[in-house]
């Protein structure tokens, strides 16, 4: 005969106890089962947080249990749903307007909090407190959810052709031992004591201490990390720029690639392949990208081959998981006091799967609006390639 569930014979031993030691049996067992015990228990048996929480408080303390007079079954206020049978109805009527977006509703454009959610109702007639909102909204199966990124807009028809060719040029460089680099720039950040999103471990009651504010003058000014992420070593390379992220200076990041760490490893190979998105510093119908990136193919003396991905599909780049990711992971609730502090944070990141990162900080200041002139473009020798020619093409020394 098969045991039944654990949380199967509690809830049989439950139905045995009176109301103290039903409230102290699901207090105890919340704390044993430690972070996240309250809301479990809160879910299996169907008790509120005040009480669990109230019988924790009775365990803890060092006085002796209370033993008052018990309610007789049935005893004890009503719920308000019994009271007031309009409650339901109302409650409904709101979640049905503000779900479907109806343009008349008094809380469509406010945040659908059980908060505002109950003084809504209360002004309709209904008096009833955020607590109760929020009991019944968990009954009619409602939920706390964030946003879910999941509309990417329109995909155009050379989407799916487009990855298959980066693909394939992917392997056909790794099988030469050519290089192949996922570029990108990483998201601006202040550098001051502003706020870091995230948590990190600290002595208990000493956080650290930020600005209130995030005004911009509190600070030492932007940190721009452009990085570019070795897909066969896994390594990754940022150049933490300080005025303006440009064209120019995507290409000098790699250009700082190469001088550092590129020529080390990869001096005897034929060319470079370069996936980077379509837009931003280094986008596809970027004039000055393609400019300097002959310039920096004319000093390494190599051809440089550059695949973009299809617009909206930037989250496909190799460098935002690979890299990126793992970066907000080392520094979240680190407070980025200083570019030395920026610097530092970037180099130590560390994966299990091998990862590692090296970082510099650039202080050239580069200037915006640069114009490329016809005649200028006529000088890159760049060579499109059949599919997708707009997305594919290499660039090779004059």
């Amino acid at each position: 005969m098969a045991t039944p569930a654990p949380d199967v014979l509690f809830l049989r031993v439950l139905e045995t106890l009176d109301e103290n030691q039903a409230r102290w049996c699901v207090a105890q067992e919340a704390i044993a089962r430690g972070r996240g015990g309250v809301s479990s228990l809160r879910r299996l048996t169907g008790f509120s947080r005040n009480t669990i929480t109230k019988g924790m408080a009775e365990l803890h303390s060092r006085r002796a249990l209370p033993t008052e007079r018990i309610r007789r079954p049935g005893a004890g206020r009503p719920p308000l749903e019994a009271t007031d049978p309009e409650l339901e109805r109302a409650l409904q009527h709101i979640l049905e307007e503000t779900t479907a977006g109806d343009p008349m509703s008094s809380l469509r454009w406010t945040s659908k909090s059980a908060t505002r959610i109950a003084e809504e109702l209360s002004r309709q007639g209904h008096p009833v407190s955020h607590a109760t909102v929020d009991r019944r909204l968990r009954t009619l199966g409602y939920s706390l959810q964030a946003n879910l990124k999941t509309k990417e807009g329109t995909a155009p028809p050379e989407r799916d052709a487009q990855f298959r060719y980066i693909n394939a040029q992917v392997r056909r460089f790794q099988a030469r031992g050519d290089p192949v680099l996922s570029v990108d720039a990483k998201k601006k950040e202040r550098v001051g004591e502003f706020k870091n999103p995230g948590r990190t471990w600290r002595p208990k009651g000493t956080p650290e201490e930020v600005n209130i504010y995030d005004y911009p003058d509190l600070g030492e000014g932007p940190a721009i990390p452009y990085g570019v992420y070795d897909v066969q070593r896994n390594h990754g390379f940022v150049n933490v720029g300080m005025d303006h992220e440009t064209a120019e200076f995507a290409v000098e990041s790699l250009r700082r690639w190469w001088r550092l760490v590129g020529r080390r490893h990869y001096g005897g190979a034929k060319g470079w392949l370069i996936c980077a998105d379509g837009g931003g510093s280094n986008g596809s119908h970027r004039r000055g990208w393609k400019w300097h990136l002959q310039r920096l193919v004319n000093e390494v003396s190599k051809p440089v081959t550059v695949c973009h991905y299809p617009p909206g599909t930037s989250k496909w780049n190799k460098i935002e998981h690979r890299l990126f990711s793992q970066i907000s992971l080392t520094w979240r609730g680190q407070p980025l006091v200083s570019y030395e502090a920026v610097v530092n944070l970037i180099g130590n990141t560390r994966t299990r799967t091998g990862l590692t990162v090296k970082a510099m900080l650039d202080r050239s200041q580069y200037d915006v609006g640069e114009k490329v002139t016809d005649e200028e473009m006529k000088q890159i020798n760049l060579r499109e390639h059949e599919v997708n020619p707009n997305w594919n093409y290499t660039i090779s020394p004059r």
